[in-house]
């Protein structure tokens, strides 16, 4: 990236400056980057984890798929999912709290006894299933988070510091020389002046 300056103090002054800004946020930086890595690990495992709770759940009374023929689907449904947000690392993810079931009344007595069991088995798998849907939801949001706040480490540690520096030491060996050009050039003429009041 070519940083414009002027060869001048003033260009000096605002190239530190910016130079000063990125080198103090540079640590801010790569701690939330860190803190974000270990965010998105811990929602990945969490959201495998109940993903696994899901399958061996499901194996658990897939022995009962006969069962499950004779049970009427519109006994139950989501009625609302509530959900809160919460920031990790300046980043806002969605937090599963609950969901609220509609539950259609039915008899006792003129359906299987295992119905309210079985209502109990669906909510528990619906739960399961929207919190595994919100980590991994949580889990691609600190990783889109996690790419940008890398690229903008990289960003200033890469290009925009080096870069800063590399402008920097030009414009001061610019002045450098305009300084030693305005010595000699003062010395030559002050040299010549002697020349002329001794020839005098």
């Amino acid at each position: 990236m070519a940083i414009k300056f002027q060869y001048n103090k003033t260009s000096l002054q605002y190239l530190n400056k910016q130079l000063l800004v990125r080198v103090r946020t540079l640590p801010t930086i790569k701690n939330k980057e860190s803190a974000l890595r270990i965010e998105v690990k811990k929602a990945r495992d969490k959201a495998h984890e109940l993903e696994e709770k899901v399958q061996v759940k499901f194996k658990y009374y897939e022995e009962m798929i006969r069962m499950w023929a004779e049970f009427d689907p519109s006994l139950i449904a989501i009625k609302d999912v509530r959900f809160s947000v919460k920031k990790i690392a300046g980043v806002k993810t969605p937090v599963f709290e609950e969901v609220v079931f509609k539950i259609r009344e039915f008899s006792l007595f003129n359906t299987p006894a295992w119905f309210p069991e079985g209502i109990e088995i669906i909510k528990e798998f619906v739960r399961l299933d929207l919190e595994e849907e919100f980590f991994y939801r949580k889990m691609h949001l600190l990783e889109y988070a996690r790419k940008k706040t890398t690229q903008k480490v990289n960003l200033y540690e890469k290009v925009q510091i080096p870069g800063y520096e590399e402008a920097i030491l030009k414009i001061k060996r610019f002045l450098e020389d305009e300084e030693n050009l305005a010595k000699s050039s003062q010395k030559i003429v002050k040299t010549r002046q002697q020349e002329a009041e001794a020839a005098a």
